[in-house]
């Protein structure tokens, strides 16, 4: 059954549960405001001068289930859908680990999720009809959500039988493409019929093929980001060293028929660039591209894709991860990279062939193993926190200032699916805008949360 938003819960619960202090707004008001500011504003930066801070953060009910999952500032308010064990509208169980995600925009002022589900290979299939590869346990959902009213209408498989689907990225064609966080392949100690690695494409509307996109490369896949001018794709790889890719498609908008995979490599140095210590914030890199001749390689016996493009003087990252393309650059995200290791955001622009450095996080407290990315419609980044200790969801300004938007606060005793623990240590993902910019959707990874967060955006910088 489709889950209902509860306005006259949302109300009754949406209160601050420390100090008495009330920061519930009635949800009617609260998205005419919303929509009143976007419709006078839409599209443009934040005030000059404007704090790009909301405010400290404060325990909030959730309008779902009345449960403090969340630490959001004043006037913000939240539901939560989709969780692990939820029955879909297809009868299938809700699978676990939600990680990267994206919105489209449908009709009647609805919207489609993709999510994906990090999950191995012997995690078993979850929609056995949607498969690549029959014993491995990851792949895809999708969610229709009504966002006039808060409202979680369906959902159901839309991609089953990969591994390890962590992140991926929209194109401007109307498609999810997911992305395999490993090169397993069938072995002694799994169960796997067929080798990974690949990215795979989920169309919003319709049926997937299950189709491997080969000629993007197989690598520890994480994220893509699409140029809607050129559909040249980028592409991050979770490993250290990593590599930083575009995909030059033969065909624009239609990945299958193949391209040309090239790694990132600065202009003048003959030896590969370092990137993962020793920058400098806001120095431009001028950079170029070498091409990859054997994206699909043999493994363990061919050189892989990082060490093909790494001999060419391919750059070296580490550990890349989200990636979102806003304002005609890509913006991207190197987890472990930096001095203390903490963290790089690195900025790419196609129409001068320029690296740079945005922002490096000196000290945990600051930003602790940044992973997904998104940008806001109003212009800043969004970074969700995949580190150890407390969690937080971080907003990024274009120059460099930092902010808490959000903490994780799931603890839980049994009140949804009978899941019980303490889940404050497990990371943020998938943060996405809805098309119109009154929506924040992002994932908490464990239990598999999904939430949607609405408010007044224009007092900060996201």
């Amino acid at each position: 059954m489709p889950t209902r938003f509860d306005r006259r819960a949302f109300l009754r619960h949406g209160a601050a549960v420390a100090g008495g202090i009330s920061v519930a707004a009635p949800f009617q008001a609260l998205v005419a405001r919303s929509r009143d500011q976007d419709d006078k504003n839409r599209w443009k930066n934040v005030r000059r001068g404007c704090s790009p801070d909301y405010g400290p953060l404060l325990p909030l009910n959730d309008g779902t289930t009345g449960l403090p999952l969340l630490l959001l500032p004043e006037g913000f308010e939240y539901l939560t859908f989709g969780w692990t064990g939820d029955l879909m509208s297809d009868g299938t169980p809700t699978p676990g680990s939600h990680d990267g995600m994206a919105t489209f925009r449908a009709k009647h002022g609805r919207l489609l999720l993709v999510r994906n589900h990090e999950r191995s290979g012997s995690t078993g299939a979850f929609a056995p009809n949607l498969a690549y590869d029959p014993f491995a346990g990851g792949g895809t959902t999708t969610l229709e959500f009504d966002s006039k009213h808060g409202e979680l209408i369906s959902h159901y498989a839309s991609l089953s039988v990969t591994v390890r689907n962590c992140a991926g990225g929209l194109t401007p064609w109307g498609s999810w493409l997911t992305c395999e966080e490993t090169v397993d392949q069938p072995a002694a100690n799994n169960d796997l019929a067929l080798p990974h690695g690949y990215i795979f494409e989920v169309p919003a509307f319709g049926q997937t093929t299950a189709q491997p996109l080969k000629a993007m490369g197989r690598l520890v896949h994480e994220a893509i980001a699409v140029d809607p001018y050129t559909s040249n794709v980028y592409e991050t790889e979770d490993s250290n060293p990593s590599g930083f890719y575009r995909f030059v498609p033969n065909r624009a908008g239609h990945l299958a028929s193949g391209g040309t995979l090239q790694m990132l490599k600065i202009a003048g140095h003959p030896l590969a660039y370092d990137t993962r210590t020793g920058q400098t914030q806001d120095e431009p890199l001028d950079v170029e591209w070498v091409t990859i001749d054997t994206p699909d390689p043999l493994l363990p016996a061919g050189p892989t894709v990082f060490a093909q493009g790494n001999a060419k003087g391919g750059a070296m990252f580490a550990r890349l991860e989200g990636a979102w393309w806003g304002h005609g650059k890509v913006y991207f995200v190197s987890t472990s990279g930096g001095n203390v290791a903490q963290g790089q955001i690195w900025e790419y622009e196609p129409t001068c062939e320029t690296l740079r450095l945005l922002f490096e996080s000196p000290a945990a407290e600051v930003l602790n193993a940044p992973d997904n990315i998104c940008v806001s419609p109003r212009g800043g980044l969004v970074l969700c926190e995949d580190g150890s200790g407390a969690e937080f969801l971080h907003g990024l300004t274009l120059n460099g200032e930092i902010f808490r938007f959000a903490q994780n606060n799931v603890v839980l005793n049994g009140e949804r699916n009978a899941i019980s623990g303490d889940f404050r240590g497990s990371e943020f993902a998938g943060a996405t805008y809805s098309p119109d910019g009154r929506w924040l959707f992002f994932n908490i990874q464990s239990p598999g949360i999904t939430f949607a967060v609405t408010g007044p955006w224009r007092k900060g910088a996201l």
